[in-house]
């Protein structure tokens, strides 16, 4: 029944209309690849994220820290998340749910994390704490990783996340340049006093 519904499911998320997509790697069910386009007005926007879906036999995992089903039991029990946290995949599971269903409900999971139930504590921590910080961060890796179009803000202008915001800002109140002291920031593991030596030439 699995293979089946698999196939399916493939034929639907290959339709023009799908907001995520689901293709064969070679001629058999055993290695899939699951896209979906990162949701707009997030920073993860303009980036196209892929999953890896890989399986033996009856057994399917997919990787990179996102989907993996599916038992023969499968559409009975739900497809797990590995190191996702996501309700549908756990008690809200229905079979009428899909491999669609999961890749759109990852989707917008990056438009509101779950960041009271990490999977990652320091993620977590620098999403709640340091919003645009993250952000900046997201944005970054989405162009580096997911080809997200380079806007305005190009890789030169990205301030590493490790760099004190508090410290960066007194800084630039001293009449020192962003980027530049923030890059003396960061030589000098946050001391400030070395940075604006160094700042001073």
């Amino acid at each position: 029944m699995a293979t089946a519904r698999i196939k399916k499911e493939i034929a639907q998320c290959m339709a023009p209309d799908s907001p995520v997509k689901v293709e064969m790697i070679g001629d058999t069910i055993t290695h899939l690849k699951g896209s979906f386009k990162g949701p707009e007005g997030t920073p993860y926007d303009g980036g196209v994220f892929e999953v890896d879906i890989q399986s033996e036999g009856i057994v399917m995992e997919i990787e990179c820290n996102m989907v993996h089903p599916v038992s023969q039991e499968y559409p009975f029990k739900p497809p797990q998340m590995k190191s996702i946290c996501l309700d549908i995949l756990k008690d809200q599971w229905s079979p009428v749910l899909t491999l669609k269903t999961a890749l759109i409900s990852l989707q917008s999971l990056m438009s509101d994390p779950a960041a009271d139930n990490p999977q990652d504590a320091m993620v977590a921590k620098h999403y709640l704490s340091n919003r645009s910080g993250f952000d900046e961060t997201a944005r970054q890796w989405t162009r580096q990783y997911a080809g997200a179009p380079t806007s305005s803000t190009t890789d030169a202008d990205f301030i590493d996340p490790s760099v004190d915001r508090a410290a960066l800002q007194r800084l630039c109140d001293m009449g020192f340049d962003k980027m530049q002291a923030a890059q003396a920031l960061k030589k000098f593991n946050g001391n400030e006093t070395r940075a604006v030596e160094a700042l001073l030439g």
